[in-house]
């Protein structure tokens, strides 16, 4: 998409948030419907206002020319300080990066990506971390393609 503007989500684009956020859900609902709840929220009105207004979660939208919002990423700032094992890194974990599937290969995802990278920098931080489903290959394939390596790897045993 041309003439993409990413910027810090406001209130006013709650709805469009949620339709993505619905976007996500389906797509875990479909991958592992025995952990996602089909036809729910991830968060009520009230959770996401506080989200978007939480300096320490920020959410970033892409929005193009005509005020539409492709996509959103979800992030939030870890920081492990005086742990007993782990060093005080400064990270930024995004929580959820999503792109309206109507308009998925015109880069809006890699404008989101980019962006994020661009202000964790930015905010000093020595990285930027993630977690993808298995169930969800096209998510692992683009976080690949943008340089993305394996950190530590969640297994589980259905019982």
């Amino acid at each position: 998409m041309n003439n993409l503007t990413i910027r810090r989500a406001e209130a006013k684009d709650m709805p469009r948030i949620i339709d993505l956020l619905n976007q996500v859900l389906t797509v875990h609902h479909n991958g592992r419907p025995d952990l996602f709840k089909a036809n729910c929220r991830k968060y009520t009105d009230k959770e996401l206002k506080d989200l978007i207004a939480d300096d320490g979660r920020p959410i970033f939208v892409a929005e193009d020319e005509n005020g539409y919002v492709a996509g959103y990423a979800f992030c939030v700032f870890v920081q492990h300080l005086e742990d007993n094992i782990l060093t005080d890194i400064k990270t930024l974990y995004i929580d959820d990066l999503c792109v309206d599937e109507t308009v998925r290969g015109k880069h809006v995802g890699s404008a989101l990506y980019d962006y994020v990278l661009d202000y964790a920098r930015g905010e000093g931080c020595y990285n930027v971390t993630l977690n993808v489903w298995a169930c969800n290959p096209g998510a692992m394939a683009f976080y690949q393609s943008r340089g993305l390596v394996p950190q530590k790897i969640g297994m589980e045993k259905i019982l």
